[in-house]
């Protein structure tokens, strides 16, 4: 009868160690993160010199943190709610209150035609709840070059900031937010939106990781000189950026991991860039020539569909 209980006593511990080991969560509070009550106040009430109230009380948004609903359902992500409110490029403006963000988001894209449908579903039912003013603007490379994120993030910001947005959401056409309380406009310090990625096990993989999807002032992004422009292929520049940002001592947050879940849609991986160490480890030399200031494109069309302001680029 000892040895039973021994062997289930075993066999218990085993089944904890196996779940724990399994279980998504368990890195998921290894980053300093905003404290839940301050995350409203860290926000910062900016919107488009064009945009007016039109006499309406200002939109409240305490109760869309603090209930922090999950979206990742079918009815968000199967059909277009109420397509009527959107206005011709992807934009939106709430029309029973007067929004305190003007938000630009950024979404960078070659051959994911089917991501790209799965996201402007979700992220405009989505987005309409958090009652911001915002636009979605994609950034499709044209040519056959190597897929040049970074740079695509800096055409698009230049597109966003000469319309007057003064928050920046950089992201990436695969990951959807889980949660509507990871509000879509800026904070005081740049923003890692996607701290707790399902891809990682919502493991934050190291504390320098700035990538994904990422909220930035358009002032902090002009004075680190935005991204690198050299990045063809994947991998390094979001390192670089994170370096930039250190280098003018300016400091990123995130959120509380309930409200920085993200999922992944499936695709297959993209080829990595042979020389991105190498850029990486001199990129200090170039952050002040790199970037916004010696970016070179030509624009092939700028079209304004349905969903969303469309940039065709060569780079």
């Amino acid at each position: 009868m000892r040895r039973i209980s021994e062997r289930n006593f075993v066999c218990g511990c085993l089944v904890i160690l196996v779940i724990y080991c399994i279980w998504p969560d368990r890195y998921a509070t290894h980053y300093a993160a905003l404290p839940v009550e301050q995350m409203e106040m860290e926000l910062v009430a900016k919107t488009t010199k064009n945009l007016t109230n039109r006499g309406l009380n200002a939109c409240q948004y305490g109760d869309i943190i603090a209930r922090n609903k999950y979206t990742l359902t079918e009815d968000y992500m199967a059909k277009l709610h109420h397509p009527g409110s959107i206005r011709l490029g992807g934009e939106y403006i709430p029309a029973d209150c007067a929004p305190k963000y003007s938000v630009a988001v950024i979404v960078v894209y070659r051959d994911r035609e089917k991501q790209l449908r799965q996201f402007l579903t979700y992220m405009h039912n989505f987005l309409r709840e958090q009652r911001l003013h915002y636009r979605i603007f994609i950034v499709e490379q044209f040519d056959r070059k190597p897929f040049n994120r970074a740079k695509l993030f800096n055409i698009g910001s230049v597109a966003a900031m000469k319309l007057g947005f003064p928050c920046l959401i950089l992201h990436d056409v695969d990951l959807l937010p889980m949660n509507l309380g990871q509000m879509y406009a800026c904070t005081k310090q740049p923003r890692h939106m996607c701290a707790s990625l399902d891809q990682f096990r919502y493991n934050l993989p190291y504390l320098g990781l700035f990538g994904g999807a990422v909220a930035i002032e358009a002032k902090p992004f002009v004075e680190v000189n935005g991204m690198s422009n050299m990045f063809n292929g994947w991998g390094g520049e979001d390192d670089d950026f994170f370096r930039r940002l250190q280098a003018k001592d300016i400091e990123i947050c995130r959120f509380d991991p309930a409200y920085s879940r993200y999922t992944m849609l499936k695709h297959a991986k993209e080829k990595p860039n042979e020389d991105r160490l190498a850029f990486l480890r001199t990129g200090h030399l170039r952050f002040d020539t790199d970037g916004l200031n010696s970016l070179i494109y030509e624009q092939k069309a700028y079209i304004l569909h349905d969903l969303f302001t469309h940039l065709l680029v060569n780079t």
